[in-house]
């Protein structure tokens, strides 16, 4: 007398497990309390202070950005890097 086969009933699709949603739950509120933290310290000035001048003068930006394009720009013939032997060539033809 032998007993008919087993037949094995097909799995439920798996869902998530408990963790998976804990730990991304986590990380999303964390990443909304930092960034309402961090607005309220830098932007609002909950504990005082002022921007600085020069990064909110326009003026100030305009006279920089002209000194700096004022000065010479040297450079040398283009280079191929070859990190792995370490040596640099100089192209001869661009």
């Amino acid at each position: 007398a032998s007993s008919p086969p087993r037949v094995r009933s097909p799995r439920p699709p798996r869902r998530p497990a408990m963790a998976t949603k804990c730990i991304i739950g986590a990380l999303v509120g964390s990443l909304g309390i930092a960034y309402v933290c961090d607005t309220i310290v830098s932007d609002k000035k909950i504990f005082g202070g002022t921007v600085c001048k020069t990064a909110t003068d326009k003026e100030w930006f305009q006279a920089t950005d002209a000194k700096f394009q004022a000065w010479p720009r040297t450079a040398g013939p283009p280079v191929i890097m070859n990190p792995i032997s370490r040596q640099n060539f100089i192209v001869k033809h661009p």
